[in-house]
């Protein structure tokens, strides 16, 4: 039976956010609710986020009867994005299905790792030989930080991911794998995460079986408290958000709420590494190289020596001024690393990105389609403000959109700098070519 008591419902889109902070900027739900009311949006219309993330956008609108579209170029943000506004599994089918895989993970753990305390299988470690445990390929194991997760929590993760596939169909194990996402990071891996994703406190042994099972359950009752709005159209699209065009149908959009990258030293494909290669998302360093080849340059280890966006936005006086100063500081300073020699070519990309985003948005946009990008200030690159939000703006004008308004959002101290950085809304509209 499913608890379904006030103290018991948990909002999708509180857990949106705390489940999946690590991945993408704060994007809470009541600013994607504040818009779409702004933008008066009702259930005729369609929203797209572009840079959807693990779903905030898409869930709100959802809750709300809205049909939505994401793009993410990220599998497994996509893969996130995909299943929360996935809510036509039964839950009790859910749950049965989440019992039968933990006993049957239990009892295969208990049969390879002997010795176990009182008999536990799901606990206990005793004397398991290391060389007989299960381990990850030897290319997914170079993508890993080291000490990402111990062997004895690998094996039993192993294990529980070969059960829940083999346990139910591909729907059933699309929420399994979800589940299993978080588990591994909050609960059996031994990351932690604050500006950036590094090791914590190394466990020898984790509850691996009975971590996965309390966020089915979860997920189970969220979904028995999603209310009337099963049936609303949710589609996740994994692709390039540069090349928008490509996959969108033309003037099929009526509003976009987002939040892309920002320009900064963030590496979004190292804070989710973990989860990424144990669920084989990530099987080598070459897939990894052709998924960041997929997302706008934000930071310095996306950048390659044949990317061209830079080309884009070469005329743009504020970007180049913005580049120049930070190359001048550069060599003032005397960095001559191979990422520091990137962080002026990494500012045009990134902003030479958003424009062909911009520009591959525009077939898809109905006229008077309204849009609201939220966007940071950055100091990341040796204390040279980059005032992102102004510069969207101007990006957009150039590409034919009319810049509304630019409404302050928030403002929160830089790591670098510790003064205060404008958080902003772009808010934009298209008239039509």
């Amino acid at each position: 039976m499913i608890a379904s008591t006030d103290q018991n419902k948990l909002r999708l889109e509180d857990r949106a956010i705390h489940d999946w902070y690590r991945f993408v900027q704060s994007f809470p739900p009541h600013l994607v609710r504040n818009y779409l009311d702004h933008f008066g949006v009702n259930s005729s219309h369609t929203v797209l986020d572009p840079f959807c993330g693990t779903g905030t956008t898409l869930v709100e609108c959802k809750k709300l009867g809205i049909p939505s579209v994401g793009i993410e170029s990220h599998p497994m943000a996509a893969l996130a994005s995909a299943v929360k506004v996935d809510w036509s599994v039964d839950p009790h089918e859910l749950l049965g299905y989440a019992n039968e895989v933990a006993a049957s993970a239990a009892s295969v753990i208990g049969k390879e790792i002997n010795g176990s305390p009182n008999g536990n299988p799901w606990f206990g470690t005793g004397g398991a030989d290391p060389v007989s445990l299960r381990q990850l390929g030897q290319e997914q194991t170079k993508l890993l930080l080291k000490n990402s997760i111990s062997s004895i929590p690998l094996h039993k993760t192993l294990v529980l991911l070969q059960e829940a596939q083999r346990c139910g169909g591909p729907n059933l194990f699309r929420y399994g794998k979800l589940a299993l996402a978080k588990a591994l990071v909050h609960r059996i891996g031994n990351l932690k995460f604050g500006p950036e994703v590094g090791i914590g406190r190394i466990k020898d042994d984790a509850p691996v079986v009975e971590a996965w099972l309390e966020e089915v359950r979860n997920i189970a009752m969220d979904i028995a408290n999603t209310g009337q709005h099963a049936h609303v159209p949710a589609k996740v699209l994994n692709a390039d958000a540069r090349m928008a065009h490509e996959v969108l149908g033309p003037n099929s959009i009526d509003a976009v709420i987002t939040s892309p990258p920002y320009p900064n030293e963030k590496d979004y494909t190292r804070t989710t590494r973990l989860e990424s290669v144990v669920l084989g998302l990530i099987q080598d360093r070459q897939q990894l190289r052709l998924l960041k080849k997929d997302m706008v340059r934000s930071n310095t280890r996306g950048v390659y020596k044949t990317d061209t966006d830079d080309r884009v936005v070469e005329n743009h006086k504020r970007i180049q001024e913005i580049a120049d100063a930070i190359e001048r500081r550069r060599i003032a300073m005397g960095k001559t690393s191979g990422f520091e020699r990137q962080y002026h070519r990494v500012t045009q990309l990134y902003f030479g990105g958003m424009a062909r985003h911009l520009r591959s948005l525009r077939p898809a946009l109905r006229s008077g389609a309204k849009l609201a990008y939220v966007v940071g200030d950055q100091a990341s690159y040796l204390r040279v403000m980059i005032r992102t939000g102004q510069i969207i703006a101007d990006l957009a004008q150039s590409q034919g959109y009319k810049v509304v308004d630019i409404d302050l959002f928030r403002t929160r101290p830089s790591t670098v700098t510790g003064q205060k950085l404008r958080e902003e809304v772009v808010i934009m509209e298209w008239r039509g070519a």
